[in-house]
């Protein structure tokens, strides 16, 4: 079967080449307007640089994406290799037929290829999910009954909230790299020395864009009989995950962080807890054989491969998907992605920091190593509406809120409430006050015109105000018409 994957991997290859020069060309071209240089144009393409969007001022322009930590977008390799797939599409596992077998042997070589873009140990499991929220999920429904949880309030959601039926202790926020060490290793000399222990922990802050030290902490956990899961939904795009530097035992991401779509993710580790758990889904493809008994009821042989928590068809698009983003990222040199984004971070920080009612979130401080993610609120302005207004008057896409990390936003932002401007915040129930921030995000699709649009917009609206009125509707801040 090898050389029919192959086939479809040639395909995808050619199709990608051809479109890759016309989409470096139009990215460089378009993306670029006015500016006559080739370098400002982004490492790699992705879908949706060329579309216009109209502007509530009057006429249209480029739109600029920068949500990338909340959904980034596809890049064009991805979309042009699932192209050259799609014709070839079958049932996976368990057809007979020609394109069933090559749908197998292309989702068992996407296994292949995640583990080796996480630089996993020989004997990790990859698990196919649907997400990080549900590779977390898998991990906490597979964890021992007596495991002991540690997690810092500073997490996603997705890592911060799937332990509930866990003993759990929330970690208070860190203001140090060293800090978050410390205060992890004081929690776990506390607890049970003989009964198991996992931490959780971000790589990346989706609030604040810094990197957190996960080869530190995984040794802190080790040293006390713990085990760590890594949520690097916000890392990996960014920057390289090596299972095996960082030492930990499993590490979650999503496929639409990482440039690819459909709805995918990723758990990728230790494979002991999952072959022993009961499987996170019964059904199909979890099972390798199910029998009646004579008392009427069923017995079931499990799989002990990651198949034991894949039950149901497969996602093979969104699977594919990430093993291409995989390859395109790994290909294109890290090192080259991340000094370019760097210069972008850079860029950014130094535009908002031109602006004295600009502050910008962050609990390590400024010089915290961070990835293309920055959250900031704007004195006089409450965030739903400046956010409103990037986008109505600039053609700019953010996100405003508290980013499915409520805890940690609430603490960097205190209690001081925003003024209401002319629209509260979505999170607000009427009569609270108004606690939310606007965050910007980008990566190896961002063009530099649109971070430097992004810049003028704020500087602008500080200076200017918005040229539109603005209103609530269905706790969204929109332009009144």
């Amino acid at each position: 079967m090898s050389a029919r994957p192959n086939a479809v991997a040639t395909a995808a290859s050619s199709a990608t080449s051809d479109s890759s020069a016309s989409s470096s060309a139009v990215s460089e071209s378009s993306a670029c307007s006015g500016s006559g240089d080739p370098a400002c144009a982004a490492p790699l393409p992705v879908l949706g640089r060329d579309v216009t969007v109209p502007l509530v001022t009057g006429g249209e322009v480029t739109y600029a994406a920068l949500d990338y930590a909340a959904s980034a977008p596809a890049l064009q390799r991805v979309w042009d290799d699932v192209a050259a797939y799609a014709p070839y599409y079958g049932s996976v596992h368990r057809g007979a037929g020609y394109l069933s077998q090559l749908s197998t042997d292309l989702f068992e070589n996407s296994r292949v290829t995640v583990a080796e873009f996480l630089d996993c140990r020989p004997d990790d499991q990859v698990v196919f999910t649907r997400s990080t929220t549900d590779s977390l999920n898998l991990l906490a429904a597979v964890i021992p009954a007596d495991c002991e949880v540690f997690v810092f309030e500073t997490e996603h959601h997705a890592s911060l909230l799937p332990w509930q039926d866990a003993r759990v202790t929330y970690l208070n926020a860190p203001r140090t790299p060293a800090e978050a060490v410390r205060t992890l290793e004081l929690a776990l000399a506390g607890r049970d020395p003989y009964g198991p222990a996992l931490v959780c922990v971000t790589g990346a802050s989706n609030v604040t864009g810094e990197l957190w030290p996960v080869k530190e902490l995984a040794a802190a956990a080790h040293a006390h009989g713990a085990r760590i899961v890594l949520d690097a939904a916000q890392l990996a795009p960014h920057h390289p995950v090596s299972v095996r530097e960082l030492d930990v035992d499993w590490v979650a991401f999503s496929g639409h962080k990482l440039y690819a779509p459909f709805g995918s993710g990723v758990l990728a580790g230790r494979a002991d807890w999952l072959k022993e758990a009961q499987p996170y889904l019964a059904g199909g493809g979890a099972s390798r054989k199910v029998a009646r008994r004579a008392d009427g009821g069923v017995d079931v042989d499990w799989h002990t491969t990651a198949a034991r928590h894949e039950a149901g068809s497969p996602n093979v698009i969104g699977v594919y998907s990430i093993a291409s983003a995989c390859k395109a990222l790994t290909e294109a040199g890290f090192d080259r992605l991340v000094a370019r984004e760097q210069q972008l971070v850079a860029r950014v920080r130094a535009g908002l920091a031109e602006v004295p009612q600009v502050k910008v979130l962050s609990l390590f401080g400024d010089d915290a190593p961070r990835v293309g993610v920055i959250s900031f609120v704007v004195e006089g302005w409450n965030s739903s509406h400046f956010a409103a207004a990037l986008s109505a008057e600039y053609g700019i896409g953010v996100r405003d809120g508290l980013f499915c990390a409520h805890p940690l936003v609430r603490t960097l932002l205190g209690t001081d409430a925003q003024d209401p401007g002319e629209c509260g915040a979505p999170e607000a129930e009427p009569g609270e006050p108004s606690l939310n921030a606007i965050r910007v995000s980008f990566g190896a699709g961002t063009p530099d015109e649109h971070v430097e649009r992004f810049v003028r917009a704020v500087k602008e609206l500080v200076a200017d105000g918005a040229k539109w009125t603005y209103r609530t509707e269905d706790g969204r801040c929109v332009p009144a018409v």
